[in-house]
Formats: structure tokens, sequence, C-alpha cells
């Protein structure tokens, strides 16, 4: 759907190397190059778009005109008819394209920063992640996390547990957006909430990540260890993607986090995300990244 007119912003939906996008531009340019910001709009990858979503335009539209800076909305193809890891490599191929192209939208290549909610946290991430060692293009000055999903490892996590049953976003229905957004079989979902796809080598192996005993204690109040799962070879086979840091940033080797960007996380109290979030902004400042880090005690996903 087109754009509807907005008096202080010119809106145009264009192709970043074929990729769909939706641009937010100041209608008074300023004197000098601004800001750019990249969105990656929710979804779990399966759903949302850059032209249907209320929620998604008003964002950009805000952003746009609080920040004075020109957005970038990206409409990456959705699952399952775009399969696994389409999406990670759309919003790749788009960011990559604004920092090469930027100054042609009036942006400073240095003042570009990536922002993603949801999944589209998660697209942020390993988008910063593949791009930090790049010499070729411009540096990502910032990139912003919101409610990200960053882990499948571990959904008994305190969030888990607090949260299992809230509402939209429930932990059960976490898992099955999962298996949706890589068209697997809905039947696996019992055995991933039981932590029986992970076998005990790669437990032992990012425990030093992803443990609750890193969520700071005044977010695990009422918290109940999980008895050990049974490993179950046959669903730990069927899911291989979930132990890629594509799927699940946190897994990132250290050499890859310590050139990221600085940081802005937003978490939610009422969220079964919040701990990815957590455990997330440990990572990054055990690595001296700069981190912001919001927190909002009556928020939800």
């Amino acid at each position: 759907l087109p754009a509807w007119p907005d008096s202080r912003l010119c809106i145009k939906d264009l192709h970043f190397d074929g990729v769909p996008v939706r641009i937010y531009l100041p209608r008074e340019p300023s004197a000098s190059k601004g800001r750019g910001i990249i969105f990656f709009h929710g979804g779990c990858g399966v759903f949302g778009s850059i032209s249907k979503e209320l929620k998604e335009k008003i964002i950009c539209r805000y952003i746009a005109r609080k920040s004075d800076s020109v957005v970038v909305s990206v409409g990456y193809h959705l699952a399952p008819e775009h399969k696994y890891p389409a999406q990670s490599l759309e919003c790749l191929t788009a960011t990559v394209h604004f920092l090469k192209t930027a100054e042609t939208y009036g942006v400073d290549p240095a003042r570009i920063i990536v922002c993603g909610d949801s999944v589209g946290g998660t697209f942020t991430a390993s988008v910063c992640q593949e791009l930090g060692h790049r010499t070729d293009i411009p540096k990502i000055r910032a990139q912003v996390l919101i409610y990200p999903f960053l882990q499948a490892l571990n959904f008994n996590l305190p969030s888990h547990q607090k949260n299992a049953a809230v509402a939209f976003l429930s932990r059960e229905r976490t898992v099955h957006y999962i298996l949706k957004y890589l068209n697997k079989d809905c039947s696996l979902k019992e055995p991933i909430l039981a932590g029986s796809h992970v076998p005990e080598g790669i437990n032992l192996k990012y425990r030093k990540w992803i443990n609750p005993d890193l969520i700071p204690d005044v977010f695990k109040l009422g918290y109940k260890p999980p008895l050990p799962a049974l490993f179950l070879p046959q669903v730990h086979e069927e899911v291989q993607e979930l132990f890629e840091p594509w799927f699940s940033p946190l897994l990132a080797e250290d050499a890859v986090v310590c050139p990221l960007p600085d940081t802005c996380i937003v978490t939610c109290e009422h969220d079964v995300l919040r701990d990815d979030g957590l455990l997330y902004k440990k990572r990054l400042e055990d690595n001296n990244v700069r981190v912001t880090w919001h927190h909002v005690e009556k928020g939800f996903h």
C-alpha cells in the first residue's frame, strides 16, 4: 500500500539491491549531512510489513520526525515462503547498500544506526556482527535492540518462567513461531521447550554466556531451576539452525562481539525475551562495548 501523505516527511518506496524499502526523508533538507536510521520490523519473521502494518508506519514516522533523521524501513520477505536465512541476508544487503549510498539521501555515512524490535532486533544484532570486521564500508555508529530475541538454547530462563503465559508472546508461542519461521514440524515444540534439543557439550560450551546465574537477582524472584532434560538426538538434528549465530546472536564468539558499535538495549519486565536482552547486555559490557540499557517495568512484548 502507498504511504499516506505527511506534511513534514517525503516518503518513497524503493529497492536497495532488490530488497524493498520504504524511506522517510525530511521535506526540508538540512544544510549539512544528517543522521540515518535503518529499521527492521518485528513479526517473528512470518508477518509484518513496511506498508500494511500501522505500528511500523507510525514508529518510522515518529523516529524520523523526533530525531530529524532519514529512516529506512526494510521490507524483507517473509518465511516460510522465503526460507531462512533470506530475511537476515536481505537486511544485510539493504544495510550495506544504504551505508554505501547514504550521501545520496543527505546522510552522513558515519552517523547511521541500525534498529529493530523483536526479531528485527535479532536481525540488527546479526547484521552488526557480520559487518563488524568489514573495512570496505563505513562503520555502523550504533545499534538499538528493542526486546530482541537472541538465543534458542534455553527457554527456561527466569523471564520464560515468569512470563510463560503472558498474552501475545507466551513461552509456548515463542517456540511455535520459531518453528513456523524455520518451516519445521510443530511437534518439535515440547522437546525444545524442555531443552531436549541441546546436547551436553553445547550446553557446557555456552553456559558461560547463557545461564540463569548471569541474571541479576532482582529478576530471579520465584525462579526454580528446571530438571535436566533428556537429550533427543533426532530433535537436535532437525533444528541445527538454532545453533547458528545468524539465528542466535548470543552464540557469537568474543572476537565477533568485541568490535560491535555502541548499543542501546530495551527490555520489558513482562516479556519472555527479557533475559535475552539482559544476557546480551552483559556480553557486550564484558567485551568493552558501550551499552545504554532501558528497562520498562510495566512493559510487555
